[in-house]
């Protein structure tokens, strides 16, 4: 997970990922996709391990920590495990992955805010402890508290390290759209983070 507090002060620069490195894990990707669509079990299950937490991170960020986050991972798992056959760029596999993931949690949510259910209270905890780098429960809380749109960019961006193009994909917006929800949301975590009397050099 990039560093919060880094990104608040600094953006993207402080928490660059190399290219090399995520060209390396989509070639595992890719070899992973193309052995698990020849019919080889063990490379769909490795596949699978390698993406459950991201994918379980993702989707909690999204709909929070109740059991809802797991039957959306668990329809969003099904759904890729269905159309991986069909998978023509195995290279893209991430970007393709948490597409579907995404239009899961947002199938979720339109069923969630349709019902009349009554609004979860979101206690804020408290702020005694202020540390250089927020833990992920203090990043999980601002997060809870961003609006959808904001808060899905952050989490590709930041939490699941998708580049830019990748998010922009996932999104099905331009790539500037990407860079100025990405500006706007910072901002907004900022001024939360503020406001909670976090600080950060």
């Amino acid at each position: 997970m990039r560093g919060f507090a880094n990104l608040m002060a600094r953006g993207r620069d402080c928490c660059e990922v190399t290219e090399d490195a995520v060209d390396m894990q989509a070639g595992t990707d890719a070899l992973l996709v193309v052995r698990a669509q020849l019919g080889e079990r063990p490379a769909l299950h490795e596949l699978v391990n390698r993406w459950h937490e991201p994918v379980s991170r993702y989707v909690r960020s999204m709909v929070g920590r109740s059991g809802a986050a797991q039957d959306v991972s668990q329809e969003a798992w099904a759904a890729a495990l269905r159309a991986l056959p069909r998978l023509e760029q195995p290279e893209r596999f991430r970007p393709w992955l948490f597409t579907i993931v995404r239009r899961a949690v947002l199938n979720h949510l339109r069923d969630r805010y349709a019902e009349p259910a009554a609004a979860e209270s979101t206690d804020a905890g408290s702020a005694d402890e202020v540390a250089a780098v927020l833990d992920r429960a203090q990043v999980a809380e601002g997060l809870a508290a961003m609006p959808a749109a904001e808060r899905d960019v952050l989490t590709l961006f930041y939490l699941q390290d998708l580049a830019l193009e990748e998010c922009a994909q996932v999104l099905a917006v331009p790539v500037g759209t990407v860079k100025s929800r990405l500006h706007r949301a910072r901002r907004m975590m900022r001024d939360q983070l503020v406001r909670k009397g976090y600080t950060h050099d």
